[in-house]
């Protein structure tokens, strides 16, 4: 085995290469699958303003098309959803009744392609599209992996280009990660793939935490926020925390004593590689503070959101939502500075569906 110090430096310089090539976006995500079958996604969202994210319920049986014109493709949800929106303009983040859980992160060197006589769909709609459709991961990949559409990705309302990167994973701890590279699909399969950042493209990000992982967790551990620097630390937090329940860890909710404390380990991860609010990096502008976490329980159907801005998280079992066909779309406001606690499921309000962005952009 290499000294360490050999270790540090190789990889030292295999970081400040990515960070030579690729600037350094935000946003963290992280699967964990404890002993007893119990799987949780985190992520982080980091950007460089406020998104005025809301939360919506989304029944099933809502009938949709990609917004990208008269042969996008249209289809009817089959689940209905949970979902975290950036610009109440598409789906950010959020998990479907089976346990499907999607997450979009940034990544600057995404390359939809050209048009190819495909039909096309916005990117406003990539990860409902899923939500609305896959109980499992491997439904997905299947489906998704013949490219049954091109992807757009207009401007956001901020101007920005919807540069992003897509991660799934399900109830059993399957997860796929999703990126057009050069306009080609690329998908990264399997249950290894527990994390996700952001720049450089995911195979890189696997290259780089190989280094790491020789030099082991309790060793030393990059601590930038930069995307490859976070990648390692919640490659090896989320391994770390605990898998089974620890006698020490006392809970208001005795009958579920240790799955709260497992997504509390998991908040806890999605905290600890998360960017300070408020924090800038010189000559690093896309470097951004983080807004807000989520905590997906897939084995109980239970969606934790943690705003960098408010004193309290709160819950939202999907049990405590009407997603029964026919029922109506509902919207727990959370921007503007709203605090919740606890159980917050009846504090939605039905309100009309927000309009996806459509790919021809604002």
């Amino acid at each position: 085995m290499k000294p360490i110090p050999k270790l540090l430096a190789a990889a030292a310089a295999v970081a400040l290469t990515v960070a030579s090539i690729a600037p350094a976006e935000a946003c963290t995500r992280a699967l964990y699958v404890a002993d007893n079958g119990l799987v949780i996604t985190g992520r982080s969202m980091d950007w460089a303003e406020d998104m005025h994210t809301n939360l919506w319920a989304f029944p099933r049986g809502i009938a949709r098309d990609g917004a990208a014109g008269p042969d996008s493709p249209k289809w009817t949800s089959k689940y209905g959803s949970l979902i975290a929106s950036g610009y109440d303009v598409g789906s950010a983040d959020g998990m479907n009744e089976a346990g499907l859980v999607a997450n979009l992160l940034y990544l600057a060197e995404s390359g939809y392609g050209q048009p190819d006589g495909k039909p096309a769909i916005s990117i406003s709609l990539w990860a409902q599209y899923a939500l609305d459709n896959f109980a499992t991961v491997a439904e997905a990949v299947e489906a998704l992996s013949k490219e049954p559409f091109r992807v757009i990705a207009p401007k956001l309302p901020n101007g920005q280009g919807a540069q992003l990167h897509l991660a799934l994973s399900d109830a059993t701890g399957d997860s796929a990660i999703f990126e057009y590279l050069g306009g080609r699909l690329v998908i990264h399969h399997g249950k290894q793939y527990q994390v996700m950042t952001n720049s450089p493209s995911f195979d890189q990000q696997l290259a780089l935490d190989a280094y790491w992982r020789e030099i082991g967790g309790l060793t030393f551990l990059p601590g930038t926020n930069r995307a490859a620097d976070r990648f390692v630390r919640a490659s090896f937090l989320i391994k770390a925390i605990p898998t089974k329940p620890d006698p020490s860890f006392i809970s208001a909710v005795p009958d579920q004593k240790f799955e709260y404390q497992a997504a509390a380990s998991v908040l806890s991860v999605m905290r600890s590689v998360s960017v300070s609010l408020g924090l800038t990096t010189p000559g690093k502008p896309n470097i951004s503070s983080t807004l807000w976490r989520t905590v997906s329980d897939q084995t109980h159907r239970i969606y934790f959101f943690d705003s960098a801005t408010s004193p309290n998280a709160f819950w939202v079992p999907l049990a405590d939502l009407d997603l029964k066909e026919g029922a109506p779309v509902k919207k727990l406001t959370v921007a503007g500075g709203k605090v919740y606690s606890g159980d917050a499921a009846d504090k939605f309000v039905a309100t009309p569906p927000f309009p996806f962005l459509p790919a021809s952009g604002m």
